[in-house]
């Protein structure tokens, strides 16, 4: 395959491919080549640089060292930031699931009962299926994924 520059006789330049000088030539010839921007047949090829390919003998260019040390931890602690950053994290998640008693894999059922009035209101969380909580949220369930990972209770270490 090749591909050409083209221009059309309004100025429009577009890129097409052709299996060959030739076969682009007899395109044009027979009128299947025009511009995709205004229909004009009057197509030329424009002026373009070739792709030219590296030698075959040429030698890749060699990597350079980067211009400051980078600095690779292995093993060690982890910096004060990460660590506080961390800190807040846990301390955020537990805020958003304090007064939220753990359903586990009952959730969907637990809060489709909660919402008839067949369960105490109260604020729960757990796992759902896709389905499960597709089901939910179409029968009109208020319900929202966590925007965290939730470790059940009695599994922490």
């Amino acid at each position: 395959m090749i591909v050409f520059d083209l221009r059309c006789d309004g100025g429009h330049v577009f890129e097409a491919w052709f299996g060959s000088t030739g076969d682009y030539e007899g395109q044009r010839d027979r009128g299947l080549v025009s511009c995709p921007m205004c229909g004009s047949g009057e197509v030329d090829k424009a002026v373009m640089a070739p792709n030219v390919g590296p030698k075959g003998n040429q030698l890749p260019a060699p990597v350079r060292a980067p211009a400051a040390p980078v600095s690779v931890q292995g093993g060690g602690p982890a910096p004060a930031e990460i660590k506080a950053m961390l800190t807040a994290l846990a301390e955020a998640q537990a805020k958003a699931l304090e007064g939220s008693e753990h359903v586990g894999k009952s959730f969907a059922r637990e809060a489709r009962a909660i919402h008839e009035g067949d369960a105490p209101e109260r604020i729960i969380h757990g796992e759902a299926t896709p389905d499960e909580a597709r089901a939910l949220v179409e029968d009109g369930v208020p319900v929202a994924p966590l925007p965290f990972p939730v470790v059940p209770p009695g599994r922490l270490q």
